[in-house]
Order: structure tokens, then C-alpha cells, then sequence
């Protein structure tokens, strides 16, 4: 890596040889190739290929936190992060910090590397989104658009120096074309004069020389210097005497353009080794921004979720934890499905004793748990349901395979200790957080001696160590959870009626032996499994069968667990249904208080008014019998309208947000997830269906119908003239747009819901849709919620100018 490289990258310090040994062992190195494939310059792909880890938590944050920035940008931007026109210019700013000379060719790089990068520049800077990490990135940039600029005055696009670069280069490249012009004029005349003593009517070079093909009998014909002869002897390239003067001038002139082109670059050259530090840390800075955009976009097709870094006080959460290199071959190589493993360590746990058959996936948990750590702390998105809760180890050191030399004479035991023994080494300083695995510990000796071994390093690991994960195939080491607290047993379940592992991962319970049971399905002499199991005694068989039925035990509580769990989630559902119809009737009692009390308060004011009215015509003329009869029944009239009108009706059955219905025409339960009081319709769902209804096609689930009340008739004389049709409206305005780029479908399906029922609200008969353009995976989506639902007429791309792919218009039903 340059030295340009280097400081897009935290402080490295060289790793011992167990730190290396463990990258090797868990194969860190193909997962780094990976992620190489999904950088987008040279650049990124060289560091990724070279990872180093932070030397703090301080650092791994800042790396995941320009990985979870790069993906939200990445998500608002149409067509993704764009890095177009960078590339690795590291050795022209090495060549021009010592003196060289930099090609046209690379000048020109470096000129679209500096407009690549400022495009970066403003697209974190013009972005609403908060990027604190990003936009810290690219603070420190400048691109130098002054020498961007010249380079392009000076450097066409092929990588040659124009002839605007200077006046002298262009009048000496002036002589040249007309040199050439006047030679090939004069040779041209010279081919028709000597037609037959010419080999081919071409005009061609030898050297920087221009000559014709000349019959060798006929050199007589053309006198002049030859230059070269055919391999047969019968042609001559001869230039004529008559351009030989001319050439002298050209051959000058070339020399003189080769000059002055020398002293363009030189020039420029000069103005790159000015700025080169920062044109370094530019390079830096649009490295780690590739990087970042690598990791997360490899995340994402991990299917990943960003970690959150945890204190040794908090337990470590890691759930449906899938091995990143297996997930890359069932992608690509069409391997078996990944099967993922669930983690969840108690902080006072410091060792766990993995037991379980060969080929059960000990191993493979082993090196999933290893991978895991060390991609958080590069900044990676963990392959796991999130939430996901790891600590952040200083180091992880791994004894992982057999390691034997016949070099050095070393047995697989001895090639265990000596890794063992180089772990011990690098846990030093103690106030480090380690992760420690070691696989079949204590394995390849004498059975109880090796058992003795494991159970003594495991204790020394307790103390020494935040947390050691080690597979075994000891039994006694499954004990040492009852006699010291800050141990745990876990098991690989196996399936011995199919006699094949499960790759399950259990925790607290210990793996069973499973070599009789193996023996006796496999047919073996059931004579010879039955005298093994006398050799073996009751008490194996009697640990067996508590084993067995922890297992059994285990089974039914995590069925009942999810039972629980879906009760849970129900029962909350129901609250929250509960309570908002609580607070929607609480809600609406005091409005329909409010209204009664305005209706009395007018009807009163108006009465008043009319008996004013009643006493004002008695006063005029003089009373008579007739008219105080017509007076009381005036009166009499008044009271009883206003009375009316202010007695409140009892209110019958409506329809209520988020209740359940019956659709009386379908027979068919739904529940109501839109209500319009005022125009007396709804919207139901049922299944995956959703409807537009009237009040009156419903029902409640006790059979009560919604009371209709009859329409006052009104006279044809007062009858109000017809209201004209609201025009079309196409304008774009804040309730008729939503925009949901970055989202994924199942987050934007509720907001798009809102939108409708906000623009159906507003009168608008369209809904402008801004998903971007992206994959099209979310335009995709947003079609196929549209096709489905009920208030949607049709819908259509926009026009090119309106945003073309990146918007869709679905227009209204109504």
C-alpha cells in the first residue's frame, strides 16, 4: 500500500504471530477478497484487501458509523454513491515529490480524480440527511479546481499536450504539418514520374524518415539515401534527394515540439508536487469513503445489521448468527442454506464449554463467533437479526485445526501447545478484553491427562480472559458449570434417528455421547453395544438420559416461549386497539357535548329573536282576540322547533377505527382501517384485500346496522343549482407528494397509506410517488402495493421531466 493509502486507514501496528495465526485460521483473508469485490475504485479494493483493525472502540464506532451514514446516502441518491472519473494516481504524486516527470496521460487522471472527488464533496454537503461522520470526511478536502482546469487546457483527451498549451509549441507544430504536407507532395509527384520503378505506390516510414518503395533495378531512376531492404532484396526504401532537406528541417522541428511538450509537463508536474500532501490526503479521504461504501454495501447483501458495541456488564446478543464465507458460497456456488446459530452469553460468563459430535459444526460456531468480533471491529454489519450486542475485544486468538511439522518433529498435540502457549503470551497487558477459541482443547494425548490439561487452561483462561468459547470432547469438562458460576455448557444437536447433525446451536445443556447409539442404528452386533455399555456402566447411561431429557425439557419451553411471545404480542395489540378506542370515545363525547351546547345556546338566541318579532307585530295596531290566538300559536310553534332541535337524539350503532365488521353482502369478517364520518364511508381489510365501503354495506359483529337518515326534500324552487365538476388537478403541492427514497417497501407502505388518505382528503385526484431510481427494487414494491389497493385507479412513470423512473403518479378511483 502507498504511503498515500495508509492514512485512510486507523494507526497500524504490526501483528504477532498469533494475531496472524488467527486471521489465517479463521480465513479472514477470503472474507477481505470479498468485500474487495464491492469496492468501486483500485483504491478500495487494495485496502479492503488489507484491512487493518482500530486499536480502540473509539475507532471501530467511527468506521460503523461511516458505514450506517454510507448507507442511508447511498439509499437517497438515484443510481447509488458514485465515484466516476478516481483512480489511483499514489505513483504520479510519488514521481512528482521526488523530481520526475508526470505523462499526459496521468495528469489527466489526476484531473478527473480531482472533479470525482468534489462531486463527492457536494453530494455529502448538499444532502439533507444527518452525515456528521461523512461530512467530517469531506470538510477536510480540496480539490483544486484551478489545476483541474489548466491540466484540461493543456491535456486533451487522449493524454496528448494540446497545441494551446503554449504559442511556441503551436507555431513549431505549424512548421511540421507544413513540412509534411510539402513532403508528401513532392513524393507523390515523383511516384507518378517513376511509376514503373516504384516496388507500391505507398508512402511510408523507416525511422522518422519518409521513403518510398523502389524497385532494386530502378534505384537509379530515384537517387537518393536508402534506408532499408526487403528481406528478399528486391525492394529498396529509399528517400529522395529531393525531400532529404526538408526531412533534415522536419526531423528538427520534432525535436524542438518534443522540447517544448517536456517543458509543458514540467510545468504542470511542478504545480501537482505543490499541492501534493493534500492531493494525498485526497486520495486518502475518496479511499475511505470507497471503503466505507464497500462495507456497507456488503453488508447489505450479507442481509446484515450494523452492531452495537456492548460493556462486559451487558450480555452478548447475536441471534440467527450465519457464517459470512458460507453465505458467500451458498450465493455463489450454490451451496447448502447457511443454518445460523443463536448467542446469548451472560456478562458473568467467561468460558463456554461447546460439546457435541464430529462434523456437528463446533468448529464452524467457533470460527462464525470469530468472524463476527472482528467484523465490528472493522466497521462490517454483522450477518444477524438485530438487535446486535457484542463487546469490542482488544484481541481474538484462535487455536483452530490441527498444526503439525515434520520439520520440527511436532505431534498435533504439540503443535497445540506451542499456539496455546504463544495465546498466554499476548494476553498481556490483563486490563485487555480478549477473546480466546480454541477448538478439541486438550485433544491428541492420553484422555485423562489431556482432560486434566483442558480443565487447568480453561480456569487460567477464566482468569485471564473476557470471554474463552472451546469445543471439547471431554465429559468432565461439562461439570465445571456446577462447580464455578463463570462457566457455561452448550451443545450441537444431533439427530441420532437420521444419524445427522442439526448445526443447532444449545445452549446450557451439554452435548450427549452419541457413539452407542451411532454403533447400534448403524448395524452393528447389538451383543457388541450392549458389552460396551456394561464397560461403560449406569452412570453414563443415567448422564445420558438427564442430558436427553434437558433437551426434551428445552424443546418444550422454547415452543411454549414462542407461545408466550405470540400471546404477548397479541395481547399488546389489543391494548393499543383498547386504548386508542378508549380515547377516540372519550374524544368524541366531548365534541358532541360541545355541539349540543352550541345548538342550545343558537336555538335559544333564535328564539329570542322570533318572540321579539311576535311581540313587535301584537304592539302594531290594535290587539284583537284573532291576533293573540295567532300569537300563541306562534309561540307555541317556536318551542317546539327549538326544543327539537336542541333534544339529542339517541345515537345508534357506527362504525369505529381499527374495529372488526362484517361485510354484509361478502359474509366476510374485516377490519376497518380508514373512516370518513363526514362522507359515511370507510376502508376494511381483510386478508390482503382492502375495500372501499358505505356505511350502509356493514354491519358490527352483533348484527347492529348503521341508521341512515332520510334526506330533507326540498322544494324545486329552492333547490341550489348544480355544483360545477372540480377541474383535474396536476400540479404537484405538499398533499398530493410523498417521497419514501431510502426506504425499504414495508417501511414506506404505511406512509404511502397516509399519503392517500391525505391527498383523498384534499380533493386531489393523483399522488405523486418519489421512490428514486436506485435497483428498482423499491419501485417494484410500490407497483405492486398500488395493483392491490382498493382506492387506486391506475398508475404511470412520470414524464422524463416530472423524474421519469423515479416517480410514479397513481391515480384516484374516485
Amino acid at each position: 500500500m502507498s504511503k498515500c493509502n495508509s492514512r485512510s486507514i486507523s494507526h497500524e501496528l504490526p501483528l504477532t504471530q498469533i494475531q496472524a495465526e488467527t486471521l489465517k485460521l479463521l480465513e479472514w483473508s477470503r472474507l477481505c477478497q470479498h468485500l474487495s469485490t464491492f469496492a468501486a475504485t483500485k483504491l478500495g479494493a487494495i485496502a479492503a484487501q488489507q484491512l487493518v483493525f482500530p486499536q480502540s472502540q473509539a475507532e471501530s464506532e467511527v468506521l460503523l458509523a461511516q458505514t450506517v451514514e454510507m448507507q442511508a446516502l447511498d439509499g437517497a441518491v438515484d443510481n447509488g454513491v458514485s465515484f466516476e472519473g478516481i483512480g489511483d494516481i499514489s505513483e504520479s504524486l510519488e514521481r512528482a515529490a521526488v523530481g520526475g516527470l508526470i505523462a499526459g496521460k496521468d495528469l489527466l487522471l489526476i484531473a478527473t480524480t480531482l472533479a470525482g472527488v468534489r462531486r463527492l464533496r457536494r453530494l455529502v454537503e448538499n444532502t439533507e440527511l444527518d452525515l456528521p461522520q461523512l461530512t467530517h470526511l469531506v470538510e477536510q478536502l480540496r480539490t483544486y479546481p484551478e489545476l483541474e482546469q489548466e491540466i484540461h487546457h493543456c491535456i486533451d483527451d487522449r493524454g496528448d499536450v494540446t497545441d494551446r498549451a503554449s504559442p511556441k509549441l503551436e507555431g513549431i507544430r505549424v512548421k511540421i504539418k507544413g513540412a509534411r504536407e510539402q513532403i508528401y507532395q513532392t513524393l507523390q509527384r515523383i511516384m507518378q514520374r517513376h511509376s514503373s520503378s516504384i516496388q507500391e505506390a505507398v508512402i511510408t516510414q523507416r525511422g522518422d524518415r519518409f521513403v518510398l518503395p523502389v524497385k532494386a533495378g530502378q534505384k537509379e531512376q530515384i537517387p537518393g539515401v536508402v534506408h532499408d531492404i526487403s528481406s528478399t532484396g528486391s525492394t529498396l526504401y529509399i528517400e529522395p534527394k529531393a525531400i532529404v532537406e526538408v526531412g533534415n528541417r522536419l526531423r528538427q522541428a520534432l525535436k524542438q515540439e518534443g522540447r517544448e511538450v517536456e517543458i509543458v509537463l514540467r510545468q504542470l508536474t511542478e504545480k501537482v508536487a505543490a499541492v501534493g500532501e493534500d492531493l494525498e490526503k485526497l486520495l486518502a479521504i475518496a479511499t475511505t469513503l470507497d471503503l466505507a461504501l464497500a462495507r456497507m454495501r456488503y453488508g447489505v447483501w450479507l442481509n446484515g445489521h450494523p452492531p452495537k458495541f456492548v460493556s462486559p456488564e451487558q450480555p452478548t446478543i447475536l441471534r440467527n448468527l450465519r457464517h459470512p464465507l458460507l453465505i458467500w458460497q451458498e450465493k455463489q456456488e450454490e451451496s447448502l442454506e447457511v443454518v445460523p446459530i443463536n448467542v446469548q452469553i451472560r456478562p458473568d460468563i467467561r468460558v463456554v464449554a461447546i460439546t457435541g459430535p464430529n462434523t456437528g459444526g463446533k468448529t464452524v460456531t467457533l470460527k462464525t463467533l470469530g468472524m463476527a468480533a472482528l467484523m465490528a471491529k472493522v466497521g462490517l454489519f454483522i450477518p444477524a437479526i438485530a438487535p446486535v450486542e457484542i463487546p469490542w475485544f482488544d484481541q481474538v486468538l484462535a487455536d483452530i485445526g490441527d498444526e503439525q511439522s515434520l520439520q520440527q518433529s511436532l505431534s498435533t498435540f504439540s503443535g497445540h501447545i506451542r499456539r496455546v502457549g504463544r495465546i498466554i503470551e499476548a494476553l498481556q497487558p490483563e486490563d485487555q478484553t480478549n477473546l480466546v477459541l480454541l477448538d478439541e482443547v486438550g485433544a491428541g494425548t492420553d484422555p485423562t491427562e489431556g482432560s486434566a490439561l483442558a480443565i487447568a487452561l480453561l480456569k487460567y483462561l477464566a482468569d485471564h480472559t473476557q470471554l474463552t468459547i472451546a469445543t471439547t470432547h471431554y465429559g468432565e469438562l461439562k461439570a465445571l458449570k456446577y462447580e464455578d458460576e463463570r462457566f457455561e455448557n452448550a451443545s450441537v444437536e444431533f439427530d441420532e434417528y437420521s444419524l445427522r447433525p442439526t448445526y443447532k446451536l444449545l445452549w446450557g445443556i451439554p452435548g450427549r455421547s452419541n457413539a452407542l447409539a451411532i454403533a447400534q442404528r448403524l448395524g452393528l452386533d447389538p451383543a457388541i453395544v450392549e458389552s460396551a455399555q456394561n464397560l461403560l456402566g449406569n452412570a453414563n447411561t443415567n448422564v445420558n438420559d438427564v442430558i436427553a431429557a434437558l433437551e426434551a425439557q428445552r424443546r418444550d419451553q422454547e415452543q411454549k416461549a414462542k407461545e408466550a411471545e405470540a400471546l404477548l404480542k397479541q395481547t399488546e395489540r389489543f391494548y393499543t386497539e383498547v386504548s386508542a378506542k378508549a380515547a377516540d370515545l372519550q374524544r368524541r363525547e366531548a365534541e358532541l357535548k360541545l355541539a349540543q351546547d352550541q345548538q342550545v345556546q343558537a336555538a335559544i338566541a333564535e328564539a329570542k329573536s322570533e318572540i321579539a318579532q311576535v311581540i313587535r307585530t301584537l304592539q302594531k295596531g290594535k290587539p284583537t282576540a284573532q291576533k293573540a290566538q295567532a300569537a300563541t300559536q306562534a309561540l307555541g310553534d317556536i318551542a317546539e322547533t327549538k326544543l327539537a332541535k336542541t333534544t339529542p337524539k339517541k345515537p345508534g350503532y357506527q362504525p369505529q377505527l381499527g374495529e372488526k365488521i362484517r361485510i354484509s353482502r361478502l359474509g366476510q369478517t374485516a377490519e376497518v382501517i380508514e373512516l370518513d364520518a363526514d362522507s359515511k364511508t370507510l376502508v376494511a381489510r381483510f386478508g390482503i384485500m382492502k375495500m372501499s365501503l358505505d356505511w350502509t354495506e356493514i354491519e358490527s359483529l352483533q348484527g347492529q346496522k348503521v341508521e341512515v337518515e332520510p334526506k330533507a326534500k326540498v322544494p324545486k324552487k329552492q333547490a341550489p343549482p348544480p355544483a360545477k365538476t372540480p377541474e383535474t388537478v396536476t400540479v404537484r403541492t405538499a398533499n398530493n407528494t410523498v417521497d419514501i427514497r431510502g426506504q425499504r417497501i414495508h417501511q414506506a407502505e404505511s406512509q404511502l397509506e397516509q399519503a392517500i388518505a391525505t391527498a383523498t382528503a384534499a380533493g386531489a385526484h393523483v399522488l405523486w410517488i418519489i421512490h428514486g431510481k436506485g435497483t428498482g427494487k423499491l419501485r417494484e414494491g410500490v407497483h405492486e402495493f398500488l395493483k392491490y389497493h382498493p382506492q387506486i385507479q391506475k398508475f404511470t412513470l412520470a414524464d422524463q421531466k416530472e423524474g421519469g423512473a423515479g416517480v410514479t403518479l397513481a391515480y384516484f378511483s374516485h
